[in-house]
């Protein structure tokens, strides 16, 4: 993508979910667009598109077909990418399960934290000579998330405001010994990707916070089959026409410019004295350390 393409229209809003979610009325204006950054290729190239005079961005994060598990996502280049486009807030759609009783499947879940159980990726845009520590307390943007819950209200669909996405490795399902486990976390839903975008979306400065779709009861309820991914599909299925009504609300409704801390994330967290961040660091990280670094 080249800079001069970049400045002709302003994107600022991302959605990062299943390859079939741009497809929804009002779109107009599509187009595909690819996008290089410094940790290789996103998972497919952004679909660019116009809902309600606004500019948005999808990305199907296992690219279009679903070829990519969850572990081999290539998440730093799918945020970087979002944050070289421009844009300021991210939509995750993500289908997850259910560990309470009172989330039942076909419902959807605005997360509030998660737990990240992940054990093979990179979930930091920082290392090659640079050390950052971002706040993960509170790991969502409570504005974005408020706008989702009355998206969700106005879609017709049983939402739930708050609760734990529990990030688990993959892209086996759970056991029964685990899944037992979790609910003795008090986790509310599991799924295995929207954590680490999380984590890469604070220290890219982007708001972020997820549509969570359940679509099961993992495998420890009683009165449940064991999860198949047929039983996740037929679930699916109907959630995800939900789920685009939500995002065109959420688009109508979010105000033009962002009033929450999520955009000064970065802010005084960056150890590393500038004179000792390496110059190839330096340019590759600047879209997001640029405004930290001396201009020169």
């Amino acid at each position: 993508m080249s800079n001069r393409s970049s400045k002709q229209e302003k994107i600022t809003i991302g959605v990062i979910g299943g390859s079939g979610l741009y497809e929804m009325e009002g779109l107009t204006q599509v187009k595909a667009v690819k996008v290089s950054t410094p940790f290789g290729r996103p998972s497919d190239d952004y679909l660019i598109g116009t809902l309600f005079g606004r500019r948005v961005a999808f990305l199907p994060r296992h690219g279009r077909g679903h070829r990519i598990m969850p572990s081999d996502i290539n998440y730093r280049a799918n945020i970087f990418g979002m944050k070289k486009l421009g844009v300021e807030r991210i939509i995750s759609v993500s289908a997850v399960g259910s560990m309470k009783e009172e989330i039942k499947p076909g419902d959807i879940v605005i997360p509030d934290q998660f737990y990240d159980h992940t054990k093979h990726r990179r979930s930091t845009f920082f290392g090659d000579g640079i050390v950052a520590h971002v706040g993960m307390a509170d790991p969502v943007c409570a504005e974005l998330g408020d706008i989702l819950v009355e998206a969700g209200a106005m879609a017709g669909a049983a939402v739930h405001r708050g609760g734990t996405y529990l990030c688990m490795e993959g892209p086996q399902f759970s056991t029964r010994a685990e899944s037992l486990t979790y609910r003795t976390w008090n986790a509310d839903v599991i799924g295995m990707t929207n954590a680490t975008e999380a984590k890469l979306a604070r220290e890219a400065e982007l708001c972020y916070s997820t549509i969570a779709l359940a679509t099961d009861y993992d495998c420890w309820h009683h009165s449940e089959e064991a999860v198949t991914v047929e039983a996740v599909l037929a679930v699916m299925k109907k959630n995800i026409e939900t789920s685009k009504t939500m995002i065109r609300e959420a688009v109508r409704m979010l105000p033009p410019s962002r009033s929450c801390p999520c955009g000064g994330a970065l802010r005084n967290t960056i150890m590393t004295p500038e004179k000792l961040v390496p110059a190839k660091t330096k340019r590759d990280l600047a879209p997001i350390i640029g405004k930290y670094m001396k201009k020169k």
